[in-house]
């Protein structure tokens, strides 16, 4: 068999795809590999060129083949879908990812280490946090709305009416809506205890690298700017 110089690999939970070419370009490799068996496969292969699709596991897979003296690069799978042939299934995802990864004009997505990825994970953390806090917010206004209490607009707002609400006896709220409210409530702080405790994790990692305390200290960009973009970029 010819030598593989380049292999398209379609990642997944379970079962895998590969998809080699030789010099020439003709296929030399077509083949399922389970999750466990990945790694054992490629440490027998010679260091070729492997093209994967930019996903949630794509950076650990491509850190694992590069440390096994794999040339790994991440394509976003928009970039990947022009040269999927026929129907998609993964024997012609494979295909495309290695016919794509060999294109010049490909932009490429850069192999994130895991400190970085670590800092996206907490962004995105403290993003569903700050969404379901929101929601809760609504629903308070909402639940207040039905009984004619209307709240201005803004966070301090609510944060600053809600709390005499559930002492004075006198607003319109019935009882079970004032029991109701308290576990809403009780729910909202919650979050922004949770939400604070991540902020208290950006400002500490911010701290500790240099690049990040030089972005912050731009005119407009603060701490969650500046790791974000240091997780990014």
């Amino acid at each position: 068999m010819k030598k593989i110089t380049v292999i398209g690999l379609d990642l997944a939970k379970t079962v895998f795809q590969v998809y080699g070419v030789n010099r020439q370009g003709e296929r030399t490799i077509s083949r399922n590999l389970r999750r466990q068996q990945v790694l054992p496969y490629f440490s027998q292969l010679p260091p070729c060129l492997i093209g994967m699709e930019a996903c949630s596991t794509s950076h650990y897979w491509a850190r694992e083949l590069m440390g096994l003296g794999h040339h790994v690069k991440l394509m976003n799978p928009r970039f990947v879908k022009p040269y999927v042939k026929g129907n998609k299934n993964d024997y012609n995802d494979a295909e495309a990812i290695c016919e794509a990864v060999q294109r010049r004009t490909m932009r490429f997505v850069e192999v994130k280490a895991p400190e970085q990825q670590a800092v996206l994970h907490l962004h995105k953390s403290r993003q569903l946090l700050v969404k379901e806090r929101v929601a809760l917010g609504n629903h308070i206004r909402a639940l207040l709305s039905e009984f004619g209490i209307i709240l201005a607009q803004g966070v301090k707002a609510l944060e600053s009416a809600v709390p005499s609400m559930l002492t004075d006896e006198r607003n319109a709220l019935p009882h079970l809506s004032r029991r109701t409210l308290a576990v809403m409530w009780s729910s909202y702080q919650q979050q922004q205890q949770v939400i604070g405790e991540l902020d208290k994790e950006l400002v500490m990692w911010d701290r500790q690298n240099d690049a990040s305390c030089r972005l912050a200290e731009v005119p407009g960009i603060g701490v969650q700017t500046a790791t974000a973009l240091v997780a990014k970029l």
